[in-house]
């Protein structure tokens, strides 16, 4: 899936309801507690803090599913085409950080 389509379906989805988008802070405060999740899964799974036996198992890929899905909210409300932004962000990494890391042989 491209990313202009993640944004297309998840405008679908947001368009059948009379509330919309949130307001850009809501929005914000959404994100931090989705990356939260994320850093509590990663955390359980790699850091030193173990899950309890009672907490069920969780998805990383499910919680970066719901990052992704927030940011193409945000992006369609201020009406940002993340897929452009995307490449545009690339050929800033692809020129400032050409000789930044070791290339592999």
């Amino acid at each position: 899936m491209e990313i202009k389509e993640a944004q297309a379906e998840v405008d679908r989805w947001i368009s059948q309801f009379e509330e919309g988008y949130w307001h850009p802070l809501s929005m914000l405060a959404r994100l931090t507690e989705e990356v939260g999740e994320l850093a509590r899964e990663i955390n359980h799974l790699f850091g030193e803090k173990p899950k309890k036996p009672t907490e069920k198992e969780g998805n990383l890929a499910l919680e970066l599913a719901d990052i992704l899905f927030i940011l193409c909210c945000m992006a369609n409300s201020m009406d940002i085409d993340l897929e452009d932004a995307f490449k545009k962000m690339m050929d800033k990494y692809r020129t400032r950080d050409a000789e930044r890391w070791t290339r592999k042989k």
